[in-house]
């Protein structure tokens, strides 16, 4: 005969029991907020002509919700949130460090201002194809990238971003757009794939994807497992997608073929993806790693620099010469990785973060020269000194911000960078640095020279009345005033970045508070 038994499993070691307080779902606002727009969006195709306020509202609302995340790390500590309320590794975990937070609040400020300024750049056949869904659905998975603790969630997120940057790459059907993305595609697919065979590989060796477990689990593996392997398909991975030297060359073949305000979210955001990738892996997974390959990323990244800003002296479309900016500007962060102390992660992560604001801010400027002059060639433009004094001034101010002059944020980062270099026995890298920066001088020096300061060149087109003097002054001030204020007072930054540089070299309240006292082994 049977005998009835009662038994209940005890949950507490493997499950989130309490509540979740409200204001841990920041950790995912920043994810869910655009994907909510992004549905919207989709259903409401054809009124198209809301699309622009809708997704400029959601991304401003993401803003609001990374800055409020980032607020409450620098006081609270790191936030954590695992899916299904299963604790970690056995759920999928968000987790907002300083690092994740700033990279995320940066990069949607420069998307909120790209949305705007589309307003008036994207026309009736871009908003019918969905110029926005993409828009907005592409920053979700750029903050997802930035936001989750899972490596292999990381390659999700990488798709979620790729996919919707295909679509606004080709958004036009024109065939040098086309031409852009063909490359784009290959090569960034190429990229991903090594990502993918990396995470599996990662998965075969740990038996986790969980980056506090990995962090965690590596040292005991380590003199039997096949890191150095595993660490090289990542570094190749992200070295492609951030357009490291040599595999650099898909970017400045596509990022100048999209409407503008795309390239600008382009080349502002998407590559330093590839940048946090790096300094995620090799500085909270496998720096002994990163001690053995600091050698060769020391000279990936002086190549990257030098290559990059040389190739921006050889151009004479604006957009082409920003594409190998942006490029130059991959090199001095990885410079920085390839130091590998807290001062040189603390000086990429300033970078970084200058970066992303200062190229928007180039490309948006490229976007409200074409519309007053109607070209994007330093042979047809001119004069636009003399018939916008305010964006001469704009114009000077953002390229003293690229080469690292005062008195905008570029100075700083580079400082940071230089003394890291020195302190480490890596002078010549510091050298390359500093040149860069003249030399990034000396190429926008020559497009300010050429395009705004000498007179308008003969049977050129007339100076326009081009775009909204309002949208176009908005947006880059909505930029350049950050900058100025970072530049004239640094110490904020320079202590968020040293703060995301400590918890990548010791992650120990990293991995503390994605596995609290009591959580599954």
């Amino acid at each position: 005969m049977a005998v009835e038994t009662e038994y209940t499993a005890d949950l507490s070691g493997a499950m989130v029991l309490e509540p979740v307080p409200l204001a841990d779902w920041l950790v995912v606002a920043p994810v869910a907020i655009p994907l909510v727009v992004g549905g919207i969006l989709l259903v409401a195709r054809r009124e198209t002509r809301m699309h622009g306020w809708l997704a400029a509202g959601g991304l401003l609302a993401t803003l609001v919700c990374t800055v409020l995340l980032l607020m409450r790390v620098l006081e609270q500590g790191i936030v954590v949130m695992t899916m299904g309320r299963w604790l970690p590794p056995f759920g999928i975990s968000f987790v907002a460090d300083p690092l994740g937070a700033s990279f995320a609040v940066a990069g949607t400020l420069v998307a909120v201002v790209c949305a705007f300024y589309a307003t008036s750049d994207i026309g009736t056949v871009g908003r019918r194809y969905g110029y926005y869904a993409l828009l907005i659905l592409m920053m979700a998975g750029v903050n997802g990238a930035f936001l989750t603790g899972d490596m292999f969630n990381l390659y999700v997120w990488f798709e979620v971003f790729l996919i919707s940057s295909f679509g606004l790459l080709v958004m036009g059907s024109e065939r040098r757009q086309l031409d852009g993305a063909t490359k784009y595609a290959i090569l960034n697919l190429i990229g991903t794939t090594f990502f993918l065979i990396a995470t599996a590989y990662l998965y075969g060796i740990f038996g986790t994807l969980n980056m506090a477990d990995v962090a965690r689990k590596a040292g005991d593996l380590r003199d039997t497992a096949p890191l150095m392997t595993l660490t090289v398909l990542y570094l190749l991975a992200f070295a492609m997608k951030a357009a490291a030297f040599p595999v650099n060359f898909w970017l400045p073949a596509s990022y100048h073929t999209p409407r503008i305000v795309t390239s600008a979210l382009f080349g502002a955001v998407l590559t330093k993806v590839g940048i946090y990738g790096l300094l995620r892996t090799f500085g909270m997974l496998f720096p002994p790693e990163l001690e053995i390959l600091s050698v060769l990323i020391a000279w990936v990244a002086a190549a990257t620099m030098i290559l990059g800003i040389m190739g921006a002296l050889a151009q004479t479309d604006i957009r082409r010469a920003l594409g190998f900016v942006v490029i130059s500007g991959i090199g001095i962060m990885l410079a920085g990785i390839a130091i590998g102390t807290p001062e040189g992660f603390a000086g990429t992560v300033f970078y970084a973060l200058h970066s992303m604001i200062v190229l928007g801010a180039l490309y948006l400027l490229a976007g409200v020269m074409n519309s007053l002059g109607g070209s994007y060639s330093l042979r047809d433009l001119g004069g636009l000194y003399a018939a916008r004094p305010l964006i001469a001034a704009f114009a000077l101010f953002l390229v003293l911000s690229i080469a690292g002059l005062p008195p905008a944020s570029g100075l700083w980062p580079k400082v940071m960078l230089v003394q890291a270099s020195l302190e480490s026995g890596w002078s010549w890298l510091g050298f390359t640095i500093l040149l860069t920066g003249f030399l990034t001088t000396v190429a926008l020096g020559r497009v300010f020279i050429l395009a705004i300061w000498r007179p308008l060149p003969e049977n050129a087109e007339p100076i326009k009345a081009g775009m909204s003097p309002a949208l176009g002054y908005g947006v880059l001030t909505a930029l350049s005033l950050p900058m100025l204020i970072i530049g004239l007072y640094p110490d904020p930054v320079i202590g968020l970045a040293e703060s995301a540089a400590g918890g990548l070299i010791d992650a120990t309240t990293y991995i503390g508070t994605v596995f609290p006292e009591g959580a599954a082994q």
